[in-house]
């Protein structure tokens, strides 16, 4: 008897994740691939170097077919899940015109504006990994958010020329538009081939990426919520109605068709706040976790979980990344005294980050009109038992973790085993495919503890430090 496997990808900002999955959910097999630094030859400009999406992704599915012990030509399909908010901007035969435009790039601020006719065709990450996947011009209506002309009620383009137009855009640049769940294309006869697949291998439309970790996360109950910890880092919220003229939050696509994520307020540069701590540290967190037989990660997690909650009274502000309508803040570490060592620091950033979701979470609770009773924390964070525990004890609920490699790999598996029918529908495949590998209950007394800290000072911070910010900001920027 014969089994059938699919590969979810997961091409993310800082690399490409592939997992193939047999049709239960259980991961065979995992491949990543680092992307290049982004690239930002002046102020407000960023870019990702080269071909290195593409290149990335190539790389993955190739370390993950190599990692997988059964039959290639059992894969029957593929769902691709890539970057939101990015704009790719292509030339006549699908090629790039310009490197790809990152979400980071102050020029998304605003509508695309035509000034290079090399470029025949403005899409997004997956419309352009389609597009090579595929040799199709098709992209999922789901990862297009601002700036696009997408009816949410066809989940189509929008049939106003003059709407189009208004976005900068023609119909003829476009890609066409299909639905979460539903076929891109087959895999290109030349990559089934050098991957070692069969070439009518189905390639499946999701959502942006981060309602395709939602989707991946199993949160279908409307008071979980999930937390995604990344470089970018947001929660989402699923609902089967559109919110009409949100304050503080954004409603998105889901990856379900005719859903939404209602997505709180994030934190930019959130884990890459971690990345740069360790790259601070540098070779003397290398040799104290190698004298120690751990990896780096770890090491930290021990020495922090010696600090108490609170950090000594040691406090981060998590702007090193300002949004467009704060351009003057900054990131800041207050608090300093001589108490405090390498893993205060460390700690502090993630009761950080613990707190700013907290609140931003209950921001957009409040204006929903829904109570959250438990938490999924998904991404490269969710695997420190120490932020899975600080969350837990920051909000007072219980904390989830899901099992694998990556959840939006899981979400964009689901999409796929819909639209090949495994699954009759998109709960049936969440259901079976999404699998819980640890739960953390919050501590009475640490809870306690946090919310008078983050009540009396952490939510008042902001309005000093953006004081001090303002008169920094024309001076060095």
């Amino acid at each position: 008897m014969s089994n059938q496997y699919i590969m979810g990808i997961d091409s993310g900002s800082q690399s490409t994740k592939v997992v193939i999955f047999d049709i239960e959910g259980n991961e065979l097999a995992y491949g990543s691939s680092s992307l290049k630094e982004t690239l930002s030859p002046e102020p407000g400009v960023v870019v990702h170097p080269d071909d290195d999406l593409w290149d990335s992704l190539y790389e993955a599915v190739n370390r993950c077919l190599n990692d997988f012990e059964g039959d290639r030509k059992e894969i029957i399909g593929i769902g691709l899940c890539t970057i939101r908010c990015c704009r790719v901007l292509l030339d006549e035969h699908g090629n790039l015109a310009h490197p790809v435009i990152s979400w980071m790039d102050t020029r998304l601020s605003k509508p695309y504006e035509h000034t290079d006719d090399r470029v025949h065709y403005v899409t997004t990450t997956s419309g352009y990994l389609g597009l090579k996947l595929t040799g199709q011009y098709n992209d999922t209506a789901a990862n297009y958010e601002v700036f696009w002309p997408v009816n949410r009620e066809t989940l189509d383009w929008s049939t106003d020329d003059e709407e189009i137009a208004a976005h900068g855009l023609r119909r003829d640049i476009l890609f066409n538009l299909v639905k979460p769940g539903e076929e891109l294309g087959t895999l290109r006869g030349d990559l089934a081939k050098e991957f070692g697949l069969n070439e009518n291998v189905s390639v499946v439309a999701t959502a942006n990426d981060k309602a395709v970790e939602a989707l991946g996360s199993g949160i279908h109950d409307e008071h979980s919520i999930m937390i995604s910890l990344g470089t970018f880092i947001s929660s989402m919220m699923l609902r089967e109605t559109y919110f009409e003229n949100a304050t503080n939050f954004f409603p998105t696509f889901a990856s379900i068709p005719y859903q939404y994520a209602y997505e709180s307020n994030g934190i930019r540069r959130g884990l890459w706040t971690v990345s740069w701590f360790k790259k601070l540290i540098g070779e003397e967190l290398v040799k104290e976790a190698e004298k120690a037989g751990i990896s780096e990660e770890e090491f930290l997690n021990r020495k922090a979980t010696e600090i108490p909650a609170g950090s000594d009274g040691l406090f981060t502000v998590l702007d090193w990344l300002a949004s467009p309508d704060t351009p003057y803040r900054k990131g800041m570490m207050i608090g300093f005294d001589q108490r405090h060592t390498r893993y205060h620091i460390y700690r502090s950033i993630l009761e950080a980050i613990a707190y700013e979701m907290k609140n931003n979470i209950d921001t957009m609770a409040k204006e929903i009109g829904v109570e959250v009773n438990d938490i999924v924390v998904i991404g490269g964070g969710s695997k420190s038992d120490l932020m899975m525990q600080i969350l837990s004890d920051v909000f007072g609920l219980p904390t989830y973790r899901r099992t694998g490699s990556s959840s939006a790999c899981v979400g964009a598996a689901i999409c796929a085993s819909r639209s090949l029918g495994i699954y009759e529908d998109f709960n049936s495949a969440i259901h079976q495919m999404v699998k819980t590998e640890s739960e953390f209950t919050p501590d009475a007394h640490a809870h306690s503890f946090y919310t008078k800290v983050n009540e009396h000072v952490v939510k008042h911070i902001r309005k000093h430090t953006d004081e001090v910010a303002k008169l920094i900001y024309p001076i060095f920027n």
